[in-house]
C-alpha cells in the first residue's frame, strides 16, 4: 500500500481536498439553514413536533435513494453531491439548535427585553450564545455523519475519496483493489477525525467562558 500511496500521493491530496470542502462547504450550508428554521420553529411552538419528526425521519432515508432521486433532476456530479450532503447535514443542527434555543430561560429574554433589546439583538447577544455549545455538539455530529455521505455521493460522480473506495469495490480480485478501498476508507476516517478537532476547537473559542465554567 505505501508504494500504492507513493505513486498517486498526489492524486490522493486533492481528492481529499475535494472531500474536505465538500463536507465543509454542505455543513456551512445546512448549519445557515438549520439555524434559521430553529428559530421559526422556537417562534411557533406547534412547529417543534413537525421538526422533530422531520429530523427523525429524514435520517431514515438511505443515501442512495436520495441520489437516486436527484440524479434525474440534477444530474451528475457535484452538485447531487452537495444536496444529498447539505440535506443530511441539517438534520442533527435543527435538531440541536431546536433544543438549545427552547432551553433559554425566558426569563432571561423578558430581562433582555425590558433592557430595551430588540428582537434580534436578544437572539444575537442572549439566546445564540446561550444555544451555542448544544448547536456545535449537532454541528459535529453533523460534520462527522456528512464525511460518510460525501463518500457515497462518489456513486454519483461527485468529488473526494468516494470514488477510489468505489474503485476498489468494482475492482474486487484485482491487483489493487484492496488498496484503493483502504486508501479511501482510511483518508474518509483521517479527515473526519481532523474535522472533529478542528470544529472542537472553534467550539471551545467560540462558547463564553461562563457557559463553559
Amino acid at each position: 500500500m505505501v508504494e500504492f500511496f507513493a505513486d498517486r500521493w498526489q492524486d490522493i491530496l486533492y481528492r481529499a481536498f475535494q472531500h474536505l470542502s465538500l463536507v465543509v462547504q454542505s455543513v456551512a450550508l445546512a448549519a445557515i439553514i438549520a439555524i434559521l428554521l430553529a428559530v421559526l420553529v422556537t417562534r411557533v411552538p406547534a412547529l417543534k413536533p413537525l421538526a422533530n419528526s422531520i429530523s427523525a425521519i429524514g435520517l431514515t432515508i438511505p443515501s442512495f435513494a436520495l441520489l437516486g432521486l436527484l440524479l434525474p433532476l440534477v444530474g451528475i456530479g457535484a452538485l447531487p453531491s452537495i444536496i444529498a450532503v447539505a440535506f443530511y447535514a441539517t438534520l442533527p443542527i435543527l435538531r440541536n439548535a431546536v433544543v438549545g434555543l427552547s432551553e433559554v430561560s425566558p426569563t432571561l429574554l423578558e430581562s433582555a427585553q425590558g433592557m430595551g433589546m430588540s428582537s434580534t439583538t436578544r437572539f444575537v447577544r442572549v439566546q445564540l450564545p446561550l444555544a451555542w455549545p448544544v448547536i456545535m455538539t449537532g454541528l459535529r455530529v453533523s460534520a462527522q455523519m456528512s464525511m460518510g455521505v460525501a463518500a457515497i455521493a462518489a456513486y454519483a460522480l461527485g468529488p473526494g475519496l468516494g470514488g477510489y473506495i468505489f474503485t476498489g469495490l468494482a475492482q474486487i480480485g484485482g491487483a489493487n483493489a484492496l488498496n484503493y478501498a483502504l486508501i479511501g476508507t482510511f483518508g474518509v476516517v483521517v479527515l473526519a477525525l481532523a474535522l472533529d478537532a478542528a470544529l472542537l476547537l472553534v467550539s471551545n473559542l467560540t462558547t463564553s467562558k461562563g457557559i463553559r465554567a
